[in-house]
């Protein structure tokens, strides 16, 4: 957008209208040339029954096209027929039914935003979701308009081998030139969305999947060359979430080939399009040298997320982006319990947890809070929030924690057979639910429509002569950014009632519907301490006055496991937030023992497994402890998670350290299952909590563990150098130097190298990061490397981005206009932990502030930072969000 040109249009969903025209189908042909590619789209077209349009023009989405010719039923259109814009072609006067053929010229090597259809390391690729598709022919570019593809590509032999799209392939062959060709046949109607084309020379490793009725699945993952040895565990992935959709939900896959590829420029994580599905790398490649344990979750997890996909967004798909939480919140619920029943359930729900609270939360209270619903947008690709997915799956938890397993189920199979092949709604799929259930789920919707995190608050009292107890509850949500006024929710809390000797006494669902609530409780003989919010059953702040002693007990004690750890949690930031007082009080430093033991006690009884004993002795994050307080401490946090670490080493070091012994075995081969997970995450763990002790025989602990698992073994690889990068030594430079003398041609393991300075504590960090970003590793052309480098600093690294001189501020500006300029959906994503600027001091605020001013003073500026850097910037008083 130029400067001082109109502000971009903003789209409402109360403006929404069903399409006036209809395609039926559309028949692509792709010439791919080193100079240009040449498209000729062959379309179908019906005027809409249900439109009340009585026009006669034809408007199609269209940008960055170079028009060469349009036909109707075989008639070449003169200039006067038609009108182009910078984003649309408008035909005058089409008749009711009629072929329209386009043929158009793109660019691709020339795409670095990697939308459309782009050039990278010498492969043609397509990333279509959300407005891709507009970059490849003029189209109706929406998602209720689905129709039949067929596809041809012709490509040089030679140099493209390989040309995939969507569906099945229908034929192929040779021509004279040195070039072949490739015809597929998507037989299920689609959006343009999830068209894909892959052109490249890639190579690949196959199997079969053999469905539940018998149908034979040809399964393929393609990948850049010298990455085939690196597919295994995709293909494994690939093959338990078909069987798991089949055991779970009843649905087959339905074509005769599901195909994979892996491509090094992605700005994703992956992308569902119908049976051709084109990932990152990063969420593909892994074996035991190049990867840890949470990338090889995280692999099951994306190949889960994306094949559910085609039955939760592409067999049904959405009406309008108004409706993009009904496809990637219902999946992302889908693919969380896929880990969760492949993994390990308590330990996949602590990181759902967590990652909605460090993200999702954070979002709600800021400028760019929105509902899961969003009501209207600028542009759309800054909808692809944590909001729309993190909360909209917790919003189908709730609802199957409200209708039961068995009754939620019901209401998918009624939802899958209802609406197969259409473009439906959020409140479809609700209605889905009432009708198997036969609950008026009228209230429950406001979650869909109301931003911000709720704040349950709850106090009791316990009558020893009566034995009765009772609960007052009360539910309270902030204003949000043009949501003044909260109304209250439909909200599940789980109970439960714990004795003094940490015995449960009951379990009961509480459903909060009302402002202030009041629950009374008989027969209970002595006081209990409530265990609230169990598996946590909603996405809500939870406040309930907690001694130290309730928590340690219910840490040592509570039945359940995921409050197990929360008590943990909450029993840690008390003592953090406490310290921090301490500090800011110039007072010494100081940890009640009372915490230091039971940290012991959990670490010499726990009977959990050890991925989940690990997970239990781990501090909150310092972005987590930030959303405990109204003005961010950066330093006052950093220091006293550090100083609380420190004394747990010390008064722990001896169980620490022959924990450590125990689960590390020198040498071993890596296996990827929950008991080996367990002793690594374990023994890593213990590494960390040693590692910061001064003794130099821990130093050389970790120096051993480097040097000995770096030929086969990523994930202590990566823990011992996680240590060793946040102590100030000559080791951590050795380190640091092997490890990308080693890995320098693996482009993911040297994301890895770069991210782990940037995540650095040490206070020279930002230092770092400018001479990194001079290194031949780093590339601001690939996302990966962005997020990696830039995204590790300002995300993940809070004490040395939010320096008080602003250094990291500023890189980060600068960082995002360059990105802009290239890649604008990259640059959004990049310049977010800038928008949260009211939450720190006057001094940074200030600060901050600048730098969001400079990136909107730019003469250039996309949408998508349009919206996001004024949105920010233009929040008013009323709205602004002062409590947490």
């Amino acid at each position: 957008m130029e400067k001082n040109m109109h502000q971009p249009r903003t789209t409402y969903l109360k403006d929404y209208k069903v399409p006036e025209f209809l395609i039926d189908t559309i028949d692509l042909e792709f010439e791919l040339e080193e100079d240009i590619t040449k498209v000729k789209s062959q379309m179908h077209f019906t005027k809409n029954s249900a439109s009340d349009y009585t026009g006669s023009d034809l408007i199609l989405q269209g940008e960055k096209l170079i028009l060469k010719s349009i036909t109707i039923d075989g008639e070449i259109l003169d200039a006067a027929r038609y009108q182009v814009d910078d984003d649309s072609l408008t035909i005058h006067s089409v008749p009711d039914q009629f072929i329209l053929e386009i043929i158009t010229w793109i660019k691709p090597q020339e795409n670095t935003e990697l939308s459309g259809l782009y050039k990278s390391s010498g492969n043609y690729c397509t990333q279509c979701e959300a407005e891709g598709f507009r970059r490849i022919t003029y189209y109706l570019d929406r998602p209720d308009v689905m129709a039949i593809f067929t596809t041809k590509i012709i490509a040089d032999a030679a140099l493209y081998p390989v040309l995939l799209s969507n569906g099945n392939l229908a034929g192929s062959g040779r021509l004279d030139n040195g070039k072949h060709w490739a015809k597929w046949e998507d037989p299920f109607k689609k959006p343009s969305y999830l068209f894909a084309l892959v052109a490249g020379n890639l190579e690949y490793i196959e199997d079969i999947f053999i469905t539940k009725s018998g149908k034979s699945i040809d399964l393929r993952i393609f990948v850049e060359k010298g990455n085939r040895e690196k597919c295994a565990h995709a293909m494994h992935a690939v093959k338990k979430a078909m069987r798991w959709d089949e055991e779970k939900y009843g649905r087959e896959y339905d074509l005769n080939m599901y195909m994979i590829v892996a491509v090094s420029d992605f700005n994703m994580g992956a992308m569902e399009n119908k049976g051709l599905n084109i990932f990152n790398t990063k969420y593909i490649l892994a074996k035991p040298e190049t990867a840890t344990d949470d990338d090889f979750v995280h692999v099951e997890a994306v190949i889960a997320h994306e094949y559910f996909h085609n039955w939760t967004g592409n067999r049904i798909t959405c009406r309008d982006w108004f409706q993009l939480s009904l496809k990637e919140g219902l999946t992302i619920f889908r693919d969380q319990n896929f880990t969760a029943d492949t993994t390990s359930r308590t330990v996949e729900r602590i990181r759902a947890v967590n990652d909605l609270r460090t993200t999702q939360f954070v979002e709600d209270a800021g400028p760019l809070s929105h509902p899961v619903q969003p009501d209207s947008y600028i542009e759309i690709n800054n909808f692809y929030t944590s909001t729309i997915y993190n909360k909209g799956s917790e919003v189908i938890r709730m609802m199957q924690t409200l209708l039961g397993k068995k009754v939620f189920r019901t209401g998918m199979d009624i939802y899958f057979e209802r609406y197969d092949g259409q473009a439906v709604t959020i409140e479809e799929f609700v209605k889905s639910m009432e009708e198997a259930s036969k609950m008026d789920l009228t209230q429950f919707r406001l979650w869909y429509t109301q931003a911000g995190t709720p704040i349950v608050e709850i106090t009791d009292s316990y009558d020893a002569k009566t034995h009765i107890y009772t609960l007052h509850v009360k539910q309270t949500c902030l204003p949000t950014p043009g949501q003044p006024d909260k109304y209250p929710l439909h909200i599940p809390v789980q109970l439960g009632l714990i004795d003094e000797q940490g015995n449960q006494i009951l379990e009961k669902l509480l459903q909060i519907t009302k402002e202030k609530q009041v629950y009374t409780f008989e027969n209970i003989t002595t006081r209990p301490i409530p265990s609230l919010l169990r598996h946590f059953s909603a996405p809500v702040k939870l406040k309930y006055d907690y001694s130290d002693a309730d928590l340690a007990l219910l840490f040592k004690h509570d039945t359940d496991p995921f409050n197990q750890w929360e008590a943990g949690q909450k029993f840690a930031i008390s003592h953090i937030l406490n310290l921090i007082k301490q500090r800011n009080n110039n007072q010494k430093l100081s940890v009640d023992l009372r915490f230091i033991e039971a940290f012991k006690h959990i670490l010499l009884n726990t009977k959990h497994d050890k991925l989940f004993l690990a997970t239990l002795i781990t501090l909150p994050s310092e972005r987590y402890l930030a959303e405990q307080m109204d003005v961010i401490d950066v330093e006052g946090i950093h220091h006293a998670r550090e100083f609380l670490i420190t004394q747990i080493a010390k008064n722990a070091k001896d169980i620490l350290f022959k924990m450590y012994q125990h689960n590390h075995n020198i040498g071993h081969a890596y296996e990827f299952n929950m008991k080996e997970m367990g002793h690594r995450s374990l023994r890593n763990i213990c590494l960390f909590y040693l590692s910061h002790l001064p003794d130099v025989h821990f130093r050389d602990l970790c120096v051993r563990q480097f040097k000995d698992a770096m030929t086969h073994n990523m994930t202590d690889t990566m823990a011992a150098l996680h240590c060793l990068v946040n102590i100030d030594c000559h080791e951590r430079e050795a380190a640091l130097e092997s490890f990308y003398t080693k890995w320098q041609h693996d482009a993911l393991v040297v994301n890895k190298w770069l991210a782990i300075q940037a995540e650095s504590k040490l206070p020279n960090t930002l230092q770092t990061i400018k001479k990194l970003m001079q290194h031949p590793a780093f590339d601001i052309k690939n996302p990966n490397k962005v997020y990696a480098l830039i995204g590790g600093f300002a995300y993940r690294n809070p004490v040395n981005f939010h320096q008080a001189e602003g250094g990291g501020y500023a890189l980060l500006a600068d960082t995002v206009i360059k990105l802009d300029l290239l890649n604008p959906n990259v640059a959004a994503r990049m310049v977010k932990p800038l928008t949260d600027w009211k939450r720190y001091d006057e001094h940074r605020q200030a600060l901050m502030k600048a730098q969001l001013e400079h990136i909107l003073a730019q003469k250039k500026i996309s949408k998508d930072i349009y919206e996001l850097v004024s949105k920010s910037l233009l929040l008013t008083k009323k709205e602004e969000v002062t409590e947490r």
